[in-house]
């Protein structure tokens, strides 16, 4: 049986919200709860989709003027994760779950629903996208696009164009800029702080704590950066050897 699951701030204890639920206790998901529901309160929402007891997907999205995303834009929804593990790809759930999404738009009068997507990470990957009705409307260094649904005739979102800027202000050593808008940053924060320290490298983590200092990201990626002497060198979680290979090519 197919059950959609509505996480909201009265069952997400009870639910889980896909991500790590097999680990309640872990930091990361502990404050991915928190985070959770303060975003709740701002209109965010969080669908699972479950074959029998066993989730499989999940959508997370909300208002892009509160988006964790460095991208501009008003009047849009903006989907921060969209995942359909690999025992539930096939079967249409991803575009079930795309459906929610665009249906929300459509009742509160949104001008489309936007996207960060990207063919080279974890991030859903343009051509699904493209698929249902999508189009690339702009695209960064890093090789993120920002794909868009348009409901509403009018400007489309945009990625800001200073990147090289925002990541220069922070100048010495190891910068970790992480966010507890995904459970997994917490362990990538701790790998890299212990390598860093292993080659004399001094580490300062900065805590993103709201969707301003996201949207000032130095990528659009808005909610985990590690920068190497005013740097970007990457925006998702690596392990020890993919850190110690970067830094090698920094150098």
């Amino acid at each position: 049986m197919i059950k959609m699951i509505d996480v909201n701030s009265v069952n997400v204890e009870q639910t889980g919200f896909f991500c790590m639920r097999s680990k309640p206790k872990n930091i990361g998901y502990q404050r991915k709860l928190h985070w959770l529901k303060a975003r709740f309160a701002e209109g965010f929402k969080l669908k699972m989709i479950q074959e029998g007891t066993r989730p499989i997907g999940f959508i997370e999205y909300g208002p892009s003027e509160y988006a964790w995303r460095a991208v501009e834009a008003e009047n849009y929804i903006m989907i921060h994760c969209l995942w359909v593990v690999g025992q539930g790809k096939g079967k249409g759930y991803g575009s079930r779950l795309l459906e929610e999404c665009i249906h929300d738009a459509v009742v509160q009068q949104k001008s489309g629903v936007a996207m960060v997507a990207s063919k080279g990470t974890w991030l859903t990957d343009t051509s699904f996208l493209i698929h249902k009705g999508f189009e690339v409307v702009d695209e960064t260094p890093h090789g993120f696009e920002l794909i868009v649904k348009k409901l509403i005739d009018g400007p489309s979102p945009r990625f800001p164009n200073n990147w090289e800027e925002r990541a220069k202000q922070y100048e010495k050593g190891i910068t970790i800029l992480r966010s507890d808008q995904c459970p997994f940053n917490d362990n990538a924060v701790q790998t890299i702080s212990e390598t860093a320290h292993e080659l004399g490298i001094d580490v300062h983590v900065i805590d993103i704590e709201n969707c301003n200092d996201a949207q000032k990201s130095p990528s659009a990626y808005g909610t985990f950066h590690v920068i190497y002497n005013g740097k970007l060198l990457t925006y998702h979680p690596i392990t020890k050897r993919e850190f110690l290979k970067l830094l090698q090519e920094a150098e």
